[in-house]
């Protein structure tokens, strides 16, 4: 079985707007997370990654 991909939560969530600066990811990407295949969630984990470059 494939390796799981990690949720890049870190338990600080702060919402500003649709975006938690925390980890990256939009409300919709939270909400989803569980139901996500491997392929959706390295994606979401990827645009995390880029947003939070972005917001510093």
């Amino acid at each position: 079985m494939a390796k799981e991909i990690e949720n890049p939560c870190i338990s600080v969530c702060q919402l500003r707007g649709d975006l938690c600066v925390s980890c990256g990811r939009t409300k919709e990407d939270i909400k989803k997370w569980k139901r996500m295949k491997r392929p959706e969630k390295m994606a979401a984990v990827q645009r995390a990654s880029v947003r939070l470059k972005a917001l510093k």
